[in-house]
């Protein structure tokens, strides 16, 4: 049968990504806790086409997440990346995979349990030409946050929201998810809880009564915490306050390169 993807083309171009996007896919992903947590994950997955090519197998790519039958970890992302390059003939290859991950906590007075969700995300590149493969791990955790300016001059009470934490890491060995979860909360004015009894409420409230955070504060506060895993030698935050009492949104952001 006739290649057509395969059939030389003309116009000298090469196209940097070109692939399939926002697969929905079950996965099986590294659970500190349990081992295994099944999930169902967006997958995107692209190569480098070099100019001489026509076209890519998009069939190939699904063929290859067959082949790792929905195992997803930040262990076998490179075995997936350089599976691509060699199916497809690629020089270059990217993969992407979105999911809703899933920890167990404890309300933190009543010791009820419940399940909270985050977002995570594992994007990695594999160049074959360098044979170098680069891996990005992140997770996106809501927390409360509480304004210290709002505190400060008001007789009684503070406007506190929700806030969304977006991490994304590079590092040296394994990083669980729940590691980087805890980071998160540990920088926040408190974290979130799915089920919470009175005395929780009462103690999450008092809790970040008593720990206001800025925007500003989250990102620094956490920012030392990476700063100080040995592990994580780059990293990005993103900070963004729901505001209760602004008609807009806070944010802080920041880049860090730990070798540089």
């Amino acid at each position: 049968m006739r290649d057509v993807q395969k059939e030389r083309d003309s116009r000298n171009i090469r196209i940097d990504r070109v692939g399939v996007r926002d697969v929905n896919y079950p996965i099986i992903a590294l659970d500190h806790e349990n081992k295994l947590q099944n999930t169902i994950a967006k997958v995107s997955m692209s190569v480098m086409l070099p100019h001489e090519y026509r076209g890519t197998h998009m069939s190939r790519f699904i063929e290859t997440l067959e082949e790792y039958h929905g195992r997803v970890s930040p262990c076998n992302i490179e075995a997936i990346t350089r599976r691509l390059c060699e199916k497809l003939d690629a020089p270059e290859s990217a993969v992407n995979f979105k999911f809703p991950y899933y920890i167990r906590k404890q309300a933190p007075v009543s010791k009820i349990g419940s399940y909270s969700q985050c977002d995570v995300e594992l994007e990695g590149i594999f160049t074959r030409e360098k044979n170098v493969f680069d891996l990005v791990i992140g997770v996106g955790v809501h927390v409360q946050t509480l304004c210290p300016c709002s505190k400060e001059i008001s007789q009684y009470g503070a406007h506190n929201q929700r806030a969304l934490v977006n991490l994304k890491v590079r590092c040296d060995g394994l990083v669980w998810f729940e590691e980087l979860i805890d980071m998160i909360e540990n920088a926040a004015s408190s974290p979130l809880f799915t089920l919470m009894k009175r005395e929780d409420e009462k103690f999450v409230t008092e809790h970040a009564y008593n720990n206001p955070k800025f925007v500003e504060d989250v990102l620094r506060d956490l920012a030392l915490e990476l700063d100080s895993e040995k592990r994580i030698f780059w990293y990005e935050i993103n900070v963004r306050s729901f505001e209760s009492i602004h008609n807009h949104d806070a944010f802080a952001e920041i880049i860090r390169d730990k070798r540089a």
